[in-house]
């Protein structure tokens, strides 16, 4: 497993979207993770730690670690803002 496939700019043909050459160990100067390279399904997602680990277990760490953890952050921040804006959206429908 490489880097490359927990970022956004890794392309289907193998290929770094920004003309890089793949890094053999887990670290890339431009690493652009995304949520969706580690849960495929979003009811994947239960926390940001579980991301985290699943980051460490693969070897990601330092700065990319960084990133990783400011993606599931803000992952979690929206779905808790989606999930208040539905009960809330319960509540005045019931009443």
């Amino acid at each position: 497993m490489i880097i490359c496939e927990f970022c956004l700019q890794f392309r289907n043909n193998r290929e770094c979207a920004f003309g890089l050459n793949l890094p053999k160990a887990m670290g890339c100067r431009e690493f652009d993770p995304g949520i969706e390279k580690f849960c495929a399904d979003p009811k994947d997602f239960k926390s940001p730690g579980q991301i985290i680990e699943m980051a460490t277990f693969f070897g990601i760490k330092g700065t990319e670690l960084k990133k990783v953890k400011l993606i599931a952050k803000r992952e979690e921040k929206i779905r808790s803002a989606i999930l208040a804006a539905q009960t809330e959206s319960l509540v005045v429908n019931e009443s």
